[in-house]
């Protein structure tokens, strides 16, 4: 299978003052999905504009006709599984099938603390994976049966009807972000595909060869997660999300430049790349003639 090249729009435009023209412009470069962080806000963007990712999947959805659409990544910080999956059954039937749900166990940064009471401490790293661990079978449940009641630990459900269903058969594709063991195994069991960032540790000192190695490691733990409760580690899907390992936006400096970094990883047997749309003065700043040039010859290159 050829190497797929998508993207992640950050919704920090507002739609009329280039928002709608970044996901049109994403169809007409041919990736595969467009994706969108799943955020109350973000890093530096965290004094500025930033919009809902539903609502913007929803508009995407409605200017586009072929572009496949998703979420890197919706986690419980905020998102509760009953709902959430209200919102995805209706964003699924007005994209025609298009929605791809990235989810992943959070982390610490504004998701995590935003809805939290005054000297409320946020979640361990622990109690998300608890959570997380809870979160995506319910999920799973809620997108395919078409009434849930369910009584955990921290999620609860009762008669919560989903009819009709998403219009994606037995639901829409779940792309789990996962690096430890936990989360692998909620990949293995209901992942159709597994997202990596590489290894965190490795961002600031490491060395790009570094990195390949680790996410190697990643792959086969992924694979070994597989065989345990008997499943083809080849069923899945696998996604990097560039720009957090040692290469940072070295990548997107030139189509050759690219090319070298997306073959290196689709030998580790990734089928998907994911790249963030150029914004000026940010750490996802590119040239923008570049970054089209990627979009449009890179794949051929890959195949």
């Amino acid at each position: 299978m050829s190497l797929r090249l998508s993207t992640v729009i950050l919704p920090y435009l507002r739609w009329h003052e280039g928002g709608r023209a970044a996901w049109q412009r994403a169809e007409q470069l041919g990736f595969h999905t467009a994706f969108t962080y799943d955020h109350l806000s973000w890093r530096t963007f965290r004094d500025g504009p930033w919009f809902g990712a539903v609502p913007t999947l929803t508009a995407a959805a409605a200017a586009t006709d072929r572009l496949r659409l998703g979420t890197l990544v919706t986690s419980p910080n905020f998102r509760h599984p009953v709902t959430l999956a209200k919102e995805l059954i209706s964003l699924d039937d007005i994209s025609n099938g298009r929605i791809t749900l990235g989810i992943g166990a959070g982390g610490n940064g504004f998701d995590a603390t935003t809805l939290l009471k005054s000297g409320q401490e946020p979640w361990t790293p622990r109690e998300r994976a608890d959570r997380f661990g809870e979160f995506v079978p319910l999920l799973d449940r809620l997108l395919t049966e078409d009434s849930v009641s369910s009584d955990g630990d921290f999620y609860s459900a009762h008669e919560a009807h989903n009819i009709p269903g998403c219009v994606q058969r037995p639901r829409l594709p779940f792309a789990v972000a996962a690096t430890g063991p936990r989360g692998m195994k909620l990949a293995a069991r209901h992942g159709q595909a597994w997202v990596t960032t590489g290894d965190p540790k490795l961002y600031e000192t490491g060395a790009p060869e570094q990195s390949v190695q680790a996410i190697h490691g990643q792959v086969e733990k992924l694979a070994a997660a597989c065989a345990a409760v008997g499943r083809d580690v080849s069923e899945l899907d696998k996604i990097l999300l560039t720009g957090f390992t040692p290469d940072r936006g070295r990548p997107l400096e030139s189509l050759d430049a690219f090319v070298d970094f997306a073959g290196r990883h689709a030998e580790l047997g990734f089928t998907d790349i994911v790249i963030h749309w150029p914004i000026r003065d940010s750490d996802f700043a590119a040239d923008e003639k570049v970054f089209e040039r990627i979009a449009m010859e890179a794949p051929a290159q890959l195949a």
